[in-house]
């Protein structure tokens, strides 16, 4: 169980590493913000196998907080990508 779980975790980081690749070049903004977002939706469940894996349950706190703060920078970029002024 826990081999499968270092595996699924090694996954991740490198499919983050390539939705960082596709944010830095991403031929339109849309793309870069939603590479952004998928970046950030990784590291969330990385953090929370991580957690599992380390048996530091609060660690999982630090995956929700990080979870807020990559939704809310998603809908400001969008906000202003789409209006020109984040609010």
């Amino acid at each position: 169980m826990m081999l499968a779980l270092e595996l699924t975790a090694a996954a991740l980081l490198l499919l983050t590493f390539l939705s960082l690749y596709r944010a830095a070049v991403g031929p339109t903004v849309a793309d870069r913000v939603v590479a952004v977002n998928v970046v950030s939706t990784k590291t969330v469940a990385v953090i929370a196998v991580v957690s599992y894996l380390a048996d530091a349950h609060f660690f999982l706190d630090v995956a929700l907080v990080y979870a807020l703060i990559g939704f809310l920078t998603t809908v400001g970029v969008a906000n202003y990508v789409e209006r020109g002024k984040v609010w």
